[in-house]
């Protein structure tokens, strides 16, 4: 996050003696991505945030590959994906790159004996189903059906959930996740045009400081192992903190909708960016209306990059019997689009109330094993209608 925050104890100048009430130093952390040039917050534990007792065998976290090059529409059935009580167990990947990966996942129970920590990626996790408590150093963030959670890399949490059963989708990015530079100005602020603002964030609150020692299981994830670690302290110990690099959570519900006479180009929906993808959120808004507009999107030719959408919720204008939690892929280089009679349907129409993500990676995903047992076959020959014949 480009917005900078002071919470809690904070000295007036970085790297300077801090002590405790008891004469004993505070322990500065500067906790940052992209080395010393990405955003970054200076961190103030009462204990060293290095106290490591045990150290685990690691485990493997990597999906297996089924297909590695795709020139095919495909489409998932998430909701087909059984619960599983555990939240790491739970996350099941299902397209990958050297630059992100996607899957989803539907826990039954929080992370309560264990914290968690990717030191590999940033992590955008979806609310499609349930709410609870996203728990770090930070503070606690509330979460809720239809947020976007954002995790820096390298954070450790803890996820509490309310609800016995979640469904989740989640990327882990390589890059740093970011909103999209065409909202901000030079220096990070959202201009006037941007479809949401800052009063749209869901920032940590409740700065928790545990001054515990035993044994804590952090769990870290690395090229795709987990490392099974004991710290001899609570991770989280901290008194204060400052900067822009902490978790922020974000409504698509919060997301205003850029409307046109006549129908405009999916960027219009992008809410996130990354290196190497773009994230678009499809929102409940009111059709173009030019008289004579066709509201469903005309027929594009995925060239450069692929397209994955996520159904959430609503009827999907431009799709045929879709339903919550589907996924659907169509790989750059061939043409898609509208479904059979959704053009017909479509216009007239005033609004559509369809909820959906949109990811689209900018270089070819590959399919896990995991996805391909949820494929739903033959989607690709869901738009074969009867030719129309011209004769002149």
């Amino acid at each position: 996050m480009p917005i900078y925050r002071s919470v809690g104890m904070v000295p007036n100048k970085r790297h300077i003696v801090n002590r405790q009430s008891n004469g004993r130093l505070y322990h500065e952390e500067l906790f940052g991505t992209e080395g010393f040039a990405g955003l970054s917050s200076l961190v103030y534990h009462l204990h060293p945030p290095t106290m490591v007792k045990e150290f685990g065998k690691p485990y493997s976290a990597r999906p297996s590959l089924a297909i590695e090059d795709n020139l095919q529409a495909r489409s998932f059935q998430g909701f087909s994906l059984p619960p599983s009580e555990d939240y790491l167990q739970s996350r099941t990947t299902l397209f990958v790159n050297d630059d992100l990966q996607i899957g989803i996942a539907s826990p039954q129970k929080s992370t309560e004996d264990y914290f968690f920590k990717n030191a590999d990626a940033d992590e955008m996790i979806f609310v499609h189903q349930g709410n609870g408590t996203l728990r770090t150093m930070y503070g606690k963030i509330q979460f809720d059906y239809g947020d976007y959670i954002v995790i820096p890399r390298g954070t450790i949490y803890q996820i509490h959930f309310n609800t016995p059963q979640n469904r989740l989708l989640y990327i882990e990015s390589f890059s740093p996740i970011e909103f999209p530079e065409r909202y901000r100005n030079r220096s990070g602020q959202f201009l006037e045009h941007s479809p949401f603002c800052e009063r749209d964030l869901k920032l940590p609150i409740d700065l928790e400081t545990h001054d515990e020692c035993g044994d804590f299981k952090i769990n870290i994830k690395k090229r795709g192992l987990i490392y099974p670690y004991i710290y001899g302290t609570h991770p989280f110990d901290v008194v204060g903190y400052d900067g822009c690099c902490y978790p922020y959570a974000m409504s698509i519900f919060n997301f205003e909708p850029i409307t046109g006479r006549i129908h405009m180009p999916p960027p219009i929906h992008q809410q996130f960016q990354s290196k190497q993808f773009v994230v678009c959120s499809f929102v409940p808004r009111l059709y173009d209306y030019h008289p004579d507009a066709i509201p469903a999107p005309y027929h594009h030719s995925n060239i450069d990059s692929d397209e994955l959408l996520y159904y959430v919720d609503g009827d999907f204008m431009s799709r045929n019997n879709i339903q919550k939690g589907q996924i659907t892929l169509h790989p750059g280089g061939i043409p898609h689009g509208p479904h059979p009679g959704a053009i017909e349907r479509s216009i007239g129409k005033k609004e559509t109330n369809e909820l959906a993500v949109m990811i689209d990676p900018f270089r070819p995903m590959k399919i896990t094993e995991a996805a391909m047992a949820l494929e739903i076959q033959d989607y690709f020959k869901s738009w074969m209608i009867q030719p129309e014949m011209s004769f002149t």
